[in-house]
C-alpha cells in the first residue's frame, strides 16, 4: 500500500501568504504576481507585532506601499481599529481587496495610488502607526518619512515601523523620531521608530 502524502491546509504554498496571529490566525491569503511584490516574512511579522502589542489595539494605522497588504491585514487580525492601505500597482490593490473582502474586514480601506500622492494631501485625523515598506529598489524611505512628518500624518506618540534592504544606506529620520528597534533578518533590515517617547 502507498502512503498518500497529506498537506497541511494552513500552511502557505506559492503565491499565499499565512496571517501569524489574532481572529484570522492561520488564515491564507492570496499574492499578487507582481514582479518584486514581497510580502514580510512570517517570523519578522511577528517580531514586529510583540513590538507593537502594547498599542495595537484600537489603532488607527497606514500600510503604505501596501504590497500584498500582510502587515495591515495582520494588525487587523491583531485589533488594529482601521487600516488604510495605500499601493500603487492595480493589480496588488485587486489581489488585496479580494483578500479583504474574504475575511468581511469593514473596518479597511484600499487605495490605488502612489504613496507620495497620497501623503501630498493633509490627512485628516493622524495615524498611530504606519507600516513603510516600499520597494527595495525604489530607496523611498526618506522622502516618505519627510512627508509623514511635514504632512502631519502622526500621531503625537506615533509609532513608523519601516522595512528596507539590509544592503541600503542609512536612510535620514525626521530629527525628532527615535529608533526603538533595529534588526536584521537575512537580506531584510527593520525597524520601529517612535514620534514621542
Amino acid at each position: 500500500m502507498i502512503a498518500r502524502k497529506t498537506t497541511d491546509k494552513r500552511k502557505p504554498q506559492v503565491g499565499q501568504l499565512r496571517i501569524v496571529a489574532g481572529n484570522w490566525r492561520s488564515r491564507l491569503l492570496q499574492i499578487a504576481d507582481v514582479p518584486g511584490l514581497r510580502p514580510t516574512s512570517e517570523r519578522i511579522r511577528e517580531t514586529l507585532f510583540n513590538w507593537l502589542s502594547p498599542g495595537l489595539y484600537g489603532a488607527r494605522c497606514l500600510d503604505l506601499c501596501a504590497g500584498t497588504g500582510a502587515l495591515g491585514i495582520e494588525a487587523l487580525s491583531r485589533g488594529a481599529a482601521e487600516v488604510v492601505f495605500v499601493e500603487r500597482s492595480t493589480a496588488a490593490t485587486k489581489v488585496l481587496k479580494s483578500n479583504i473582502a474574504s475575511l468581511a474586514a469593514t473596518n479597511a480601506e484600499v487605495l490605488n495610488l502612489d504613496a507620495r500622492n497620497y501623503l501630498g494631501a493633509r490627512s485628516v485625523t493622524p495615524f498611530d502607526i504606519v507600516f513603510l515598506d516600499p520597494p527595495f529598489q525604489a530607496e523611498l524611505h526618506a522622502e516618505l518619512c519627510r512627508l509623514l512628518h511635514e504632512q502631519s500624518w502622526l500621531a503625537g506618540d506615533a509609532r513608523i515601523y519601516i522595512e528596507m534592504d539590509k544592503s541600503q544606506t542609512e536612510i535620514r529620520l525626521p530629527e525628532s523620531w527615535q529608533v526603538l528597534k533595529d534588526k536584521t533578518a537575512g537580506k531584510v533590515r527593520y525597524m520601529l521608530a517612535a514620534t514621542d517617547v
